[in-house]
């Protein structure tokens, strides 16, 4: 079973840069593909960004297309994503997630993490 723990959320200005982590822990987690969600107050939680378990594809929502970037380290069980360029409307808990396939029609993970808390102010 793995688990997941996401860490680095925090409140940043607009047009700044973060980089949020996924710990993972489970023997099997780097033969998982993974993936960012976020969910917006009063929305429903919306794909971001997923990575294959060899990071060798990724998949990225249109809305972040050229701003953020999804890698993972294997050999630390982290999977990290950076996000350049923050907008306002990017505040929402971003949700680590594990399991199913990037290249899926719709990337349909199976394990979550409980979330981190990233603001963006104007």
């Amino acid at each position: 079973q793995v688990q997941l723990v996401e860490s680095g959320g925090r409140l940043v200005q607009a047009g700044g840069s973060l980089r949020i982590s996924c710990a993972a822990s489970g023997r099997f987690f780097s033969s998982y593909d993974s993936g960012w969600f976020r969910q917006a107050p009063g929305k429903e939680r919306e794909f971001v960004a997923a990575i294959m378990w060899s990071g060798g594809g990724t998949k990225y929502a249109d809305f972040v297309k050229g701003r953020f970037t999804i890698s993972r380290d294997n050999a630390k069980n982290t999977v990290y994503l950076q996000m350049n360029s923050l907008k306002p409307e990017d505040t929402a808990v971003y949700y680590c997630a594990a399991g199913g396939s990037v290249y899926s029609i719709t990337y349909r993970p199976n394990t979550w993490g409980q979330g981190t808390q990233v603001t963006v102010s104007s």
